[in-house]
């Protein structure tokens, strides 16, 4: 199987991605939405003559607001991001959007304080290690009856690994938006990167899965010789499945990126980069770390397989 026999072209590559996705987060780390800080939303539309998102901007920032964010919604709508403002503070910033002649309508508004901001980061924090230790949990149960010729945790830890790899690409690749264009992450975000944790282990499953049944179909004084031709047979018979649901999701979600509108795009953004690292994270990592540490890590009673041809 190709995915096995140049395993260290798809190591290197994946190497590249985490390093480039993690100096990213240290360099520019992630832009929190008022969803984790605290402060104020403004959403609203023209009716006609809709002004140029420069011009809104220009408004908002000679009002006194320099760390507002100005956002398009569609033809004619604006999101506008600002800190704590009262609602006097908000029907004043209002009368001076009136431009061209078109009024500004406002359609939501929303204050979220900082205390509620923090309870949120923390609480979605929380969550995401709750799901990966459920997910360890799990992984650690579906495989416990795996002993031969590779133990059972290192099924687990082929799985975490997939798993860690598609999480930091994701964060590393909006940790490069906010830096060039002010993308900022909040509770949807963090609802994705759930998805993705969910879909990363269940892709990986389905691989590893494979090379356990076909292990145990394996006679057991087979099992260590034939181990990585087991691999390369599992990942053909399992790679049209993986492909296709990757293929079949990616529809869905760009059609939601393109015309979802702007409260989604973020969101499926971050499921398409997520959904395209899963799949090749699932085919290119998982199964071909088994491979390496049946190589480089023998238990005690295995003979180390040098090379192994893969039909």
């Amino acid at each position: 199987m190709f995915a096995v026999i140049h395993k260290k072209i798809f190591y290197t590559l994946s190497i590249i991605l985490i390093a480039l996705s993690i100096a990213s987060l240290i360099i520019f780390g992630l832009k929190p939405s008022i969803d984790f800080t605290g402060g104020s939303m403004l959403e609203g539309y023209y009716e006609t003559n809709a002004p140029t998102h420069d011009e809104v901007e220009a408004i908002v920032f000679a009002q006194g607001y320099d760390k507002a964010s100005v956002r398009k919604a569609g033809e004619n709508g604006f999101f506008i991001k600002l800190p704590t403002i009262t609602n006097e503070e908000k029907v004043a910033l209002e009368s001076t959007l009136t431009i061209n002649g078109s009024d500004f309508v406002e359609k939501q508004f929303t204050t979220v304080g900082p205390t509620l901001g923090r309870e949120l980061a923390t609480k979605s924090t929380f969550a995401l290690f709750l799901v990966l230790l459920a997910i360890v949990c799990y992984v650690a149960y579906v495989f416990r009856g795996v002993t031969r010729p590779v133990s059972s945790w290192k099924y687990g830890f082929t799985a975490i690994i997939a798993l860690a790899h598609d999480v930091i690409i994701s964060l590393g690749f909006f940790s490069v938006l906010g830096a060039i264009r002010g993308t900022e992450i909040d509770t949807l975000f963090v609802t994705a990167l759930l998805v993705i944790l969910g879909y990363s282990v269940n892709d990986s499953i389905v691989v590893l899965d494979r090379v356990r049944e076909n292990l145990l179909n394996t006679p057991e004084k087979q099992r260590k010789t034939k181990f990585i031709e087991v691999v390369g047979i599992s990942l053909r018979e399992t790679i049209a499945r993986s492909l296709n649901t990757t293929f079949t999701t990616l529809l869905a979600l760009v059609a939601l990126f393109i015309f979802g509108g702007q409260t989604t795009h973020d969101f499926s953004l971050a499921l398409i980069v997520g959904v395209v690292a899963g799949g090749y994270s699932s085919i290119f990592i998982a199964a071909p770390m088994l491979v390496t540490f049946f190589e480089k890590w023998p238990q005690k009673d295995e003979v180390k397989v040098e090379e192994v041809e893969v039909q």
